[in-house]
């Protein structure tokens, strides 16, 4: 189903609130989200980062398209929660303690429901496919692949990984090193400890020029 294209001056300047941090918004105003369906925000608000179908342009957001449903519902769940502390969740996300369960699961669905995310069209890399398909035995990293699947695709609260921005995951590789920003990512920590940096990117533009199924 394609959301309408209607944006009121209200949503409009709640949109522009939440890039800035919710800074200048008021509470009644953040209340008043939880009268706009899922599909409505996806319209409305999300799409001014995300894409109207979550295809995002700017690595500096993820794509969101065919991403699984249960790990879009955690990661809202715990924006709302405030439970993702990273300085660019909060910057980004910050308004979004008013989201509804319904909001929540709608939202989901509708990002989840579209064509998976598409992939680099630049060169993979070779190292990046060492790790993700056979891992660091000597640093105790197992391949990605084991969790995220052979074709990145992910499950359940695993993320689809394979065409997401290479530079937006090297940096969340980056980030799930301090679980404390990111509590659910806690069984990731042992994995990441183990990367460097360059290691990350490897990875990342790997996993970026994968293709997947829906």
């Amino acid at each position: 189903m394609r959301p309408t294209n209607s944006r009121t001056p209200h949503v409009l300047a709640l949109c522009l609130a939440t890039l800035m941090g919710c800074s200048g918004t008021s509470e009644e105003a953040l209340q008043q989200t939880s009268t706009l369906s899922g599909i409505a925000m996806a319209d409305s608000v999300c799409s001014l980062c995300h894409g109207l179908t979550g295809e995002s342009v700017s690595p500096m957001f993820p794509k969101l398209a065919g991403q699984q449903n249960e790990y879009l519902q955690l990661q809202l769940t715990d924006f709302k929660n405030h439970g993702r502390s990273a300085a660019t969740d909060s910057r980004y996300m910050g308004g979004l303690s008013h989201l509804t369960k319904t909001q929540i699961a709608e939202l989901a669905d509708y990002f989840a429901s579209q064509r998976a995310m598409q992939a680099d069209t630049g060169t993979s890399d070779a190292r990046g496919e060492v790790i993700f398909r056979q891992g660091l035995p000597e640093r105790g990293v197992p391949p990605c692949s084991a969790c995220h699947g052979t074709d990145g695709g992910g499950n359940g609260v695993i993320p689809r990984v394979a065409g997401q921005h290479a530079s937006y995951m090297s940096q969340q590789i980056m980030v799930l090193q301090q679980t404390g920003q990111r509590p659910n990512g806690a069984p990731m920590l042992p994995v990441d400890h183990a990367l460097s940096q360059a290691d990350a990117e490897s990875v990342a533009r790997y996993m970026a020029a994968l293709r997947t199924k829906q």
